[in-house]
């Protein structure tokens, strides 16, 4: 494989971002959630083909400076474990707990809390 298909295999595309805040409204009323002691995930289903990943940093986080480190190492957490999660969900990360985790500790999480909600959902994967 090339390294441009390599670098495109792992990119965050567009349409992969959720962002509107009707979107991330269906998500919560949805109320299908897992967490532990470093994130709380929502998810629900969407229909398309492919998952949509969205993020919520409070202030209660800390400074700007914090905040935008933790999306970028929760994004990039998504980003490489992205094909490990069932396709047809919009998931909502939220940063939960004191602290930063590693990028280990959240390429583990993730794809175990988004599998859980999955199964509550009955979306993808095997039963």
């Amino acid at each position: 494989m090339t390294k441009d298909k390599i670098s495109k295999k792992f990119s965050f595309r567009p349409h992969e971002h959720l962002r509107r805040p009707m979107d991330f409204r269906r998500v919560y009323d949805r109320r299908r959630s897992a967490s532990d002691r470093w994130l709380i995930v929502y998810a629900c289903e969407n229909g398309l083909p492919h998952r949509r990943f969205g993020m919520s940093v409070s202030r209660k986080v800390g400074s700007a400076v914090i905040r935008n480190r933790l999306r970028r190492l929760y994004r990039e957490a998504y980003r490489l474990t992205r094909d490990t999660l069932p396709p047809g969900l919009d998931i909502i990360v939220i940063p939960h707990g004191d602290g930063e985790p590693s990028l280990e500790e959240l390429k583990r999480s993730l794809p175990r809390l988004v599998g859980q909600i999955a199964r509550k959902l009955d979306v993808g994967g095997p039963k």
